[in-house]
């Protein structure tokens, strides 16, 4: 079975507006005139895998292999870096000397060190890490989030689609899919003192029974007009306003979204800054049912001073991803929660004019854990240099391809594109059998 899907500019924000007429969210006519298309294909034809849900951890900017994951500490030192390396628990894996938790969890991820690909863009680099595919001038692809909320759909009355704290970039969207499988986006980051996710509070004035009215009302309307012209437009209308009532009046769904349910010892251990706030929210949503969350962190791109930069940056990603992993494992969620560190690629070999390393894709780190992925090993290598795979180069289609086994999902399963044209979930990709367990 395919799905027939067209592309549309509309963004999701028009769509998930509760209330209807008078004031309270779109007009009439701008409900006619949305473009969307939700297509034709039953949700449930993949089969869960052994990862029910997905954390996707991305540092913007192209983060530096050699300053985290990936120290080279008998490497010249222009190659090297100013920084030093540690031990972990996992005896010959070492990493950057602020990576002093997870240093400690090492035994529970699986560390991919000859991640490459051939855009030292950021666009189109960012492009192959969150599609699995190469950019294409003709066509965009839907990112994973989307895929997995195509395949699976809602669970729990939550998205199944969530971004931290909004939509990363425009690649993290629907691509050629409906907008009905966008992420759900916040709003508003968690790490900020006055929280607060949109539209899950009632516009003000207007009561649960004023609520149930003009649901009412949207839903006569919505037989009128379906009886008058069926539409995918209105299809994938449709689809936003049920979800949008399902999470506003599902209490559990709207306790997911609220990180202040958490004690001040959680609080504390994830730490109380951006990386903290934002991975302690993400281990909530899975936890409520939320079946793809995307969040970032930080800005990687250091041209200069990277040993400042670094020593920025690392300590509160360190503290907060030790702390996710460790928590995830401690309620028994690790086995069904695939956690994944990304970029868009990684930095030059060799230390630049201005202290800091410039793009560089031929070869980077990502780490997996949870759902299914082996614990406690390195796979893939890169050279002495950090400047090229040695062992094991893992392609941006076979490192996607592995995520979606995972998760259940037939990487070959062909999509229906504008035009009417199968496209491949992932074109070309091969799991990682070194990878799985």
């Amino acid at each position: 079975m395919v799905n027939k899907c067209k592309g549309s500019n509309i963004g999701r924000r028009s769509f998930m507006q509760v209330g209807f007429l008078g004031g309270l969210g779109l007009s009439l006519s701008d409900y006619l005139r949305m473009e969307e298309a939700r297509g034709d294909q039953k949700f449930y034809e993949s089969k869960e895998g052994p990862a029910k849900s997905v954390i996707y951890i991305y540092l913007p900017g192209g983060c530096a292999h050699q300053e985290t994951w990936d120290p080279k500490p008998f490497a010249p030192i222009e190659y090297r870096g100013p920084m030093d390396s540690i031990e972990t628990n996992v005896p010959g894996t070492r990493l950057n000397e602020m990576m002093k938790h997870t240093s400690k969890i090492a035994d529970k991820i699986a560390i991919c060190r000859a991640m490459t690909h051939g855009e030292a863009a950021h666009e189109r680099g960012t492009h192959n890490m969150f599609t699995g595919y190469r950019p294409s001038p003709a066509l965009e692809f839907p990112s994973m989030g989307s895929v997995v909320s195509h395949e699976f759909g809602p669970r729990e009355n939550l998205p199944p689609y969530v971004c931290i704290p909004n939509q990363p970039n425009r690649f993290a969207g629907t691509g050629y899919l409906s907008s009905s499988y966008a992420g759900f986006s916040l709003g508003s980051d968690p790490a900020s003192g006055n929280f607060q996710v949109r539209d899950l509070k009632l516009p003000g004035g207007v009561d649960d029974n004023r609520f149930t009215k003009r649901r009412k009302m949207l839903a006569t309307v919505n037989d009128y007009f379906a009886s008058k012209e069926k539409t995918d437009s209105l299809d994938a209308v449709d689809t936003f306003y049920d979800r949008a009532y399902s999470l506003i009046s599902s209490q559990k769904a709207r306790e997911a979204f609220d990180i202040n349910k958490e004690d001040a010892a959680t609080r504390d251990k994830y730490g109380r800054n951006t990386a903290g706030a934002r991975m302690l929210l993400a281990r909530r949503l899975v936890e409520a049912g939320v079946r793809f969350v995307t969040l970032t962190y930080g800005g990687w791109d250091m041209h200069s001073n990277i040993d400042g930069a670094i020593k920025g940056q690392v300590p509160a990603l360190d503290q907060a991803y030790a702390a996710l992993i460790q928590d995830l494992s401690d309620r028994g969620l690790l086995d069904s929660t695939l956690v994944l560190v990304g970029s868009e690629f990684g930095r030059t070999p060799k230390i630049n004019a201005s202290a800091g390393r410039d793009h560089w894709p031929k070869v980077f780190s990502v780490v997996m854990a949870g759902g299914g992925i082996k614990q406690g090993i390195v796979y893939g290598k890169s050279n002495a240099t950090a400047s090229e795979p040695e062992e094991d180069a893992l392609t941006v289609e076979d490192w996607a391809t592995t995520i979606y086994n995972r998760l259940g999902i037939t990487a070959d399963k062909e999509l229906m594109a504008p035009g009417d044209r199968p496209i491949e979930i992932v074109n070309g990709g091969k799991v990682r059998q070194e990878l799985i367990i």
